[in-house]
């Protein structure tokens, strides 16, 4: 009843466009004075801060800033050259590009928004102008930038990491081929999509552009080779090379393309100050809220209630799916995470599902949640760039939405997809 009562109360405050942290906040606060009293207050004080200062958690506000330092010195743009050179002459190549930068960038940035931003503004128009309705561009442009929460290194997997104690690092091998199959998979939609519109091709092949366009990105191209590279050999934790991305970004930036000046450098912090503040307090919160809901003993009740009706895993992974496919189309990626995994991680244990497991579960389910209004906040992102109707843009973009939805059942069902990975690497 207190989860029911919680998450109604806090779906309707979101809904009236109260701030989710903010939302978060007060369900805590009445939760506490409704059940324990006011002096319960001064716990919550604690977990506020304890919430938000976890050593795995300082990996995001720099993942966030080297995205962001990527995009204003034009890192990105010789990242989507070099691919264009590569794949471009195929039909829907630039669809293809879109998706391939869209790769490359999740190696270093880890947020969806920012890839979506980072590749967007430049591809959106150019897929316009050569002949993709603003609705397809916009939707090849949201469903490749949510491949940043699959890919490692992952915001979305260092929230969820730090939540359930779970290995970050081993968390980012495991959405390595997920990931990377969605990617593969999405081309093959666009593909299918650009022979049925008779879409035309980017760029002929040419060995000489190829070459050219590799020596301009080869600075750029090493920017997930260190960061990705660092954290597989077990050389950095997943914090160490938060900061590695942001001096590589910084040093590439000023010394070698020289793009990066103070101004561009102003403006890069200032926007990854205001990105980490909604994510650090939406962690505080719902740190909060936790705190609230273990005292009240929600999670060890709802893992009884299902358990008492089924122990069956697979059962239990179709509810899970479920519950987080719908919470995904009105809550904020973080949010989610946030809310749900204290609440869930006793009946994950218990019904003998694998963390790791779970944990891409969550992503690709954060993945469709970005492309599923009304919050789909990636999907919005790419309809505001290329000028396209969210619900109609929602339509055109229901194949690709199907290609996660499919990675999501692969992963559910056949655990080894994800898993693979990081048990040959342990052993």
């Amino acid at each position: 009843m207190i989860l029911l009562l919680t998450t109604v109360v806090l779906i309707s405050l979101i809904m009236i466009n109260v701030p989710i942290a903010v939302a978060i906040g007060m369900v805590a606060i009445g939760g506490f004075a409704l059940t324990t009293g006011f002096s319960q207050l001064y716990d919550m004080a604690i977990a506020l801060y304890t919430g938000a200062t976890s050593f795995p958690l300082i990996a995001i506000p720099l993942f966030i800033l080297a995205g962001n330092l990527m995009n204003t010195s034009g890192i990105s743009v010789k990242l989507i050259n070099f691919i264009t050179a590569i794949i471009g002459f195929v039909r829907g190549g630039l669809g293809m590009v879109n998706i391939g930068v869209s790769m490359v960038f999740a190696e270093i940035s880890g947020s969806a928004v920012a890839d979506v931003a980072a590749t967007g503004t430049v591809l959106i128009p150019e897929m316009k102008r050569r002949g993709y309705s603003r609705t397809l561009a916009a939707a090849i442009t949201s469903s490749s930038a949510s491949l940043a929460i699959i890919i490692p290194p992952s915001i979305a997997m260092i929230l969820y990491g730090a939540i359930s104690e779970t290995s970050v690092l081993t968390l980012f091998i495991a959405g390595i081929i997920p990931g990377f199959l969605g990617g593969g998979l999405l081309m093959v939609m666009t593909y299918i999509l650009a022979v049925r519109y008779d879409l035309p091709r980017a760029e002929g092949f040419d060995l000489r552009l190829i070459a050219k366009t590799f020596r301009e990105a080869f600075w750029a191209l090493t920017l997930p080779v260190i960061i990705l590279g660092g954290i597989l050999t077990g050389i950095v934790t997943a914090t160490e090379a938060a900061g590695l991305a942001v001096f590589a970004s910084f040093f590439i930036g000023v010394f070698i393309y020289g793009n990066l000046d103070l101004k561009h450098l102003r403006r890069s912090m200032l926007e990854g100050i205001s990105q980490t503040g909604v994510v650090m307090l939406l962690v505080a919160t719902s740190a909060a809220l936790g705190l609230f809901l273990t005292q009240a003993q929600v999670p060890q009740q709802l893992a009884a209630q299902i358990t008492n009706y089924t122990t069956n895993p697979y059962v239990v992974l179709a509810l899970l799916n479920l519950l987080l496919l719908v919470l995904g189309m009105f809550l904020h990626g973080a949010a989610a995470i946030i809310l749900v995994v204290p609440v869930v991680m006793p009946l994950v244990h218990a019904v003998g599902i694998d963390p790791v497991h779970f944990g891409i579960m969550m992503t690709l389910n954060l993945a469709i949640g970005q492309q599923t209004p009304p919050v789909a906040s990636v999907l919005i992102t790419s309809c505001s760039i290329a000028k396209s109707g969210i619900w109609e843009t929602s339509r055109t973009n229901l194949p690709f939405i199907g290609v996660l939805a499919f990675i999501l059942l692969l992963v559910t069902y056949v655990p080894q997809v994800s898993l693979i990975l990081p048990e040959l690497i342990n052993k």
